[in-house]
């Protein structure tokens, strides 16, 4: 039996993991319900359908579709659901990212894909844009990211009164 979700991770490749484990932490931390699958677009084309269609089949609100190079598979995700997808381009070798990037981005009219940045930073703020789009219809996910950006306000205030008060040297030396 499946299990109900909130999001549907898809990713690309297993090398994908290390950067999506960055948005699968968010979602522990804020107990959103998710799938994760490795599916490809080129090699595994069928296998991508059934990884949307099941995961609309279990509740599935939005989709992750993490991918670098070509990044075909957030597009190929969109094309099966009328779900929001957030595409994450990975860095890559030859153009660091820039290709999955473009890719995402540059989606044509009617099928479209959001596209966060690339790499570690895209992949808390898919799971992040995840949520708020949740929090549309769950007040509970809306409270939650709220004091989440409290404690990230509070951090900052806090670094600012230390940086003042001893100086960027001393600062800088405590990093």
């Amino acid at each position: 039996m499946d299990k109900q979700i909130d999001v549907a991770v898809i990713m690309g490749s297993d090398s994908d993991l290390p950067t999506v484990s960055e948005s699968l932490k968010l979602f522990d931390k804020f107990g959103i319900k998710y799938s994760v699958n490795i599916a490809s677009a080129h090699r595994t084309s069928e296998f991508v359908k059934q990884c949307v269609d099941n995961a609309v089949a279990n509740g599935a609100k939005v989709f992750v579709a993490v991918a670098g190079m070509s990044a075909a598979l957030p597009g190929v995700v969109a094309s099966e659901t009328i779900l929001p997808v957030i595409g994450v381009p990975m860095e890559g070798k030859a153009l660091a990212g820039m290709d999955a990037l473009f890719s995402i981005a540059q989606m044509p009219p009617s099928i479209p894909v959001a596209c966060v940045s690339i790499g570690k930073a895209g992949a808390v703020n898919a799971a992040i844009l995840s949520m708020e789009i949740l929090a549309v219809n769950d007040k509970n996910i809306a409270d939650k990211l709220f004091e989440y950006r409290k404690k990230m306000k509070e951090k900052i205030l806090q670094k600012d009164e230390k940086l003042n008060k001893i100086g960027y040297e001393q600062y800088l030396a405590e990093k």
